[in-house]
């Protein structure tokens, strides 16, 4: 089966708030609400195969030259099939487009990031990304997510 990825458009947003929540569910993934899915819907790519949204991810700006790649998410019956390597090489694609050097993510799957040429770095390098959202989160002092970067200038 062929994998393609497209930017979201409005008609994905119940697939991706229940991609997105079951992740959640698990505490691996920070929910979303379906409000800002749809404000936010332009920074957001899936995947499909045979007219089934089975993947999503995000690109969120976080400074002038960086990047985070978010709510990256493959839908269950579907993992170990290469989509979420696809949904990260179109949000590498885009990162390139848009001129943005640096791509980040925080993550519980170091070894899938690395092998998708990231290598892992202190978070403190990113205090655009502490400032913006960490000091939000109920992690914010016991963080057990791990921080990884890749350069595709």
């Amino acid at each position: 089966m062929a994998v393609a990825c497209r930017k979201a458009t409005g008609q994905d947003i119940d697939t991706l708030y229940e991609i997105i929540q079951g992740y959640a569910a698990q505490g691996i993934m920070l929910p979303r609400s379906r409000d800002t899915l749809e404000a936010q819907i332009d920074t957001f790519v899936v995947a499909v195969i045979e007219d089934r949204l089975v993947g999503c991810g995000s690109l969120t700006r976080l400074g002038q030259d960086l990047v985070e790649i978010r709510s990256l998410g493959v839908t269950p019956g579907y993992k170990g099939q290469g989509i979420g390597n696809a949904l990260v090489d179109f949000l590498l694609a885009e990162a390139k487009k848009q001129d943005i050097p640096k791509v980040m993510a925080l993550t519980y799957e170091v070894k899938f990031f690395e092998r998708n040429g990231f290598t892992v770095v202190p978070k403190e390098i990113f205090p655009e990304k502490v400032w913006r959202d960490c000091i939000h989160c109920k992690k914010q002092n016991c963080c057990d997510e791990t921080a990884v970067l890749k350069r595709v200038d």
